[in-house]
């Protein structure tokens, strides 16, 4: 796929940056490097991240998955006139993870005028996968300023 993002390369600094005073911050999420059409992101599991039981929690996942494919398609639009929802994520959890840190790929697979949909993948420290989550996005126009008429 040729080159995704609007303005040419990802906001990495940016992304990071907004990142870090929310829930992404608050469970270590860090946003790593791009390629032409995917984002990569790490997450720690630790006591942030854990279910009771001292494994990474399924939700955590989930909200990894959900940076990345968030991250990704609001840097594929105008964001003067676009911005990006979630519609739809769904995850299928194959291996706990209970240490180190966990590393997130998103990979656009359908950027459309309307509609976006990415694929998460989540790997272990030894490349093993943890998760994949699939996420449907709304590309939602910005609301505009109404024009100025002026009264003759």
């Amino acid at each position: 796929m040729a080159n995704i993002w609007f303005t040419g390369k990802f906001p990495l600094a940016e992304a990071n940056a907004k990142n870090a005073g929310v829930m992404v911050g608050h469970v270590g999420i860090e946003l790593l490097e791009f390629g032409d059409d995917w984002l990569k992101g790490r997450m720690p599991v630790d006591v942030r991240t854990f279910q009771p039981f001292g494994v990474l929690h399924g939700g955590a996942s989930v909200v990894l998955a959900e940076t990345l494919a968030s991250w990704g398609g609001l840097a594929t639009v105008d964001p003067t006139k676009f911005y990006c929802v979630g519609m739809e994520i769904n995850a299928n959890h194959i291996r706990p993870a209970t240490e180190g840190f966990v590393y997130g790929v998103a990979t656009a697979e359908s950027i459309g005028r309307t509609t976006q949909v990415w694929t998460t993948r989540i790997t272990n420290e030894e490349g093993k996968l943890v998760c994949i989550s699939r996420m449907t996005l709304a590309v939602v126009p910005r609301p505009q300023p109404p024009a100025v008429v002026y009264a003759e």
